[in-house]
């Protein structure tokens, strides 16, 4: 009984930090400085730009920039997640009535505006759908207090079959999944190999989990549309790191690994990976580990890789990397630790073959030489030859 219930307290440790890490992570989302921006160069931009600043009370990070162009490049580079290109009726308003050329050559000469007096909200939904919607809520109600219906484009949308762009998250978990649980059979079946073949076992297994992840982003669902290759080499990276940090894990956690590696590679990974809400729309720990986790690591790579032009690509690879080489110190120390407990282990061994050794020679008589042997044959010899003599002398 006692034994069944230890065993329970893993299932119920796990069920205690997922509902801490998804429900602290995802049940109340609200902005924390999301960074959005107004167009316009002129004195109203500047303005509303302040007045939603002021309102937002920190919610909200509220700039300008010059003109439509710029604001779609920032969309693209993520510095911003949505902007609003306001009309020229708003331009035209009491006091700014010389603004209005200014404002006017704010707008790229190649956008097309969606009609002569509407506004118009530029956001990036390939970036987040969460994001984009928040800030359509935002901007929504100002354009209807000045009469206006809100104009809303996309200027990064995802693809046709992934229409919230939420299906590279999804893609993650798969990953993920496979990734780690490949760590409890390496560990558990082949705990009897050397530690270098359960390495060599993990890396070869993360190429798999790699490319079943690519057959599923491309062909299977068509979650992506171009750059496979690079998303295999993100899987593979992001892959490896979990399987050899597991790997080198079991040695020192053993039948608690699994609970270890859900809790660096679920419970904390899937909530700050950004791909259900950006860490803008989460508390600060989940926001600070979205900066350096390797989930965070995937999900942004893939999504620069195919909708933002590689930008900032470098870094979520260099991220993935990083997780890598953190497995193959795991995979070294626990090599180290390994051979010192077999070292350990051997001179235990030898040290209770001693003690054995001694302890049957304490309790145990030893056989008799062949020295004593032959005293006691002799001793015999003696004895029946003086009983001869006596028969003798009787005999006389």
């Amino acid at each position: 009984m006692g034994h069944v219930l230890t065993h329970l307290i893993t299932p119920l440790l796990m069920c205690v930090g997922m509902g801490l890490a998804y429900l602290g992570a995802f049940a109340h989302p609200a902005p924390h400085d999301l960074p959005v921006a107004v167009v316009g160069s002129g004195q109203s931009a500047q303005l509303l730009a302040q007045s939603i600043n002021d309102k937002a009370g920190g919610d909200l990070e509220v700039r300008t920039v010059a003109d439509r162009s710029e604001a779609v490049d920032q969309l693209k580079q993520q510095k911003i997640f949505g902007a609003y290109v306001m009309n020229p009726a708003q331009v035209k308003g009491p006091g700014h009535g010389g603004n209005r050329d200014g404002e006017t050559r704010g707008a790229s000469p190649d956008a097309e505006p969606s009609a002569p007096s509407a506004p118009e909200l530029i956001v990036a939904t390939a970036g987040s759908d969460t994001s984009a919607s928040v800030v359509q809520k935002v901007f929504t109600p100002i354009a209807a207090k000045q009469g206006f219906p809100l104009k809303v484009t996309d200027a990064a949308p995802p693809v046709e079959d992934d229409p919230t762009g939420q299906g590279i998250f999804f893609l993650l978990v798969a990953i993920s999944i496979g990734s780690y649980a490949s760590v409890a059979v390496i560990g558990g079946a082949g705990a009897v190999l050397p530690l270098w073949l359960r390495a060599v076992l993990a890396t070869g297994t993360s190429f798999v989990v790699g490319i079943i992840g690519t057959l599923f982003a491309g062909p299977v669902f068509h979650l992506v549309d171009n750059g496979l290759w690079g998303l295999w080499g993100m899987a593979w990276l992001y892959s490896a790191g979990i399987l050899l940090i597991g790997t080198g894990l079991h040695t020192f956690l053993k039948r608690w690994t699994t609970l270890g590696v859900m809790a660096l590679f679920v419970m904390l990974n899937f909530t700050s990976s950004g791909g259900i809400f950006r860490p803008e729309l989460q508390n600060g720990f989940f926001a600070a580990l979205h900066s350096f986790w390797n989930g965070a690591g995937f999900v942004e790579g893939t999504r620069s890789h195919v909708y933002f032009d590689d930008y900032g690509l470098a870094g979520h690879v260099w991220t993935l990397a990083l997780w890598l080489v953190a497995g193959l110190l795991m995979v070294g120390v626990a090599a180290l630790a390994e051979r010192r407990r077999r070292t350990a282990e051997a001179n235990a061994a030898a040290n209770a073959a001693a003690v054995a050794a001694a302890a049957v020679a304490a309790t145990v008589p030893e056989p008799e030489t062949k020295r004593k042997r032959r005293y006691e044959a002799s001793e015999a010899e003696a004895e029946q030859a003086a009983e001869q003599e006596m028969e003798e002398a009787v005999g006389v």
